[in-house]
């Protein structure tokens, strides 16, 4: 696809003097296919638009293909559109590459092994993180005297991980390598948090206190987030809007006092009205 037809060069307009832009994220007339001009050919995305505000937390449900992951990855460069443009601070970020993005933007994901190195230490990991976007030379990358603002952030995981930050963090669990992960993604100043699927690996109880860390963790650094999961009652408790989607486009978006008023009951009876019109 062309740069042309992606229309990533026209310029975002101003806004007007005098009216302060509070959009954040801006997600234009997105396209994207997969399999294209194939038996195969599947279209997730056809003229999808979005808007999410500043320090707005979005939680995002769906079933299996509704388009939910693509999303965020189109967002954080794993996949690119076909056409359309994505906004972020008013820069078009459209087709950057994900490790350029990964500057402004942390992503969480269901497997907690994708976002720590298991063969290094708890230090380890957050000194490579403390260093993001940095360069790297033969020096060792732990700053000693960074130490202990690491120790810090993670005792206020009440996890007990303070006392194991030498332990290498393949032999922690799940649910202390998720906060950990959590913690590690944002760690610096990050405009955008992706959340795919983040509890979904882990049990019920480590489930319910990742969820409070992470509402605690965003409401103190008041980080934009989209959080994409299955968990019906966590999309309904926390975060300030909801989005049902289904087919790559967005069925419900309730936000504020709406958002307050849509209870589990209201979203399973629309969830399941879709798995049946699907034959599920």
């Amino acid at each position: 696809m062309s740069a042309a037809r992606l229309n990533i060069h026209t310029p975002v307009a101003p806004p007007e003097r005098g009216v302060k832009e509070v959009r954040m994220l801006k997600i234009i007339d997105v396209c994207k296919k997969f399999n294209a001009h194939t038996v195969n050919e599947t279209t997730v995305f056809e003229n999808f638009s979005l808007t999410v505000t500043d320090g707005e937390f979005v939680s995002v449900v769906g079933s299996n293909g509704s388009g939910k992951s693509t999303l965020l990855n189109l967002i954080s460069g794993n996949v690119r559109p076909d056409a359309g443009r994505i906004i972020l601070d008013e820069t078009d970020i459209t087709l950057q590459p994900e490790h350029v993005k990964a500057q402004k933007i942390g992503r969480v994901f269901q497997n907690p092994a994708l976002a720590t190195i298991p063969v290094m230490t708890i230090t380890e990991n957050m000194a490579i993180a403390d260093n993001k976007g940095k360069p790297y030379g033969l020096a060792s990358c732990v700053n000693k005297k960074r130490a202990g603002l690491y120790r810090e952030l993670v005792s206020r995981l009440n996890l007990g991980l303070e006392d194991k930050m030498d332990v290498e963090v393949g032999a922690l669990s799940g649910g202390q390598r998720q906060a950990l992960a959590l913690v590690i993604c944002t760690m610096t100043d990050i405009r955008l948090l992706l959340l795919d699927e983040h509890t979904a690996a882990l049990d019920p109880k480590t489930s319910e206190k990742i969820m409070e860390l992470t509402n605690n963790i965003i409401a103190a650094k008041k980080i934009t987030t989209l959080m994409v999961t299955h968990n019906l009652r966590f999309a309904a408790e926390y975060g300030d809007r909801i989005l049902m989607m289904d087919d790559g486009k967005i069925l419900l978006d309730k936000a504020g006092g709406d958002k307050a008023s849509a209870d589990i009951k209201t979203l399973l009876q629309l969830f399941n009205e879709i798995s049946l019109e699907k034959g599920n």
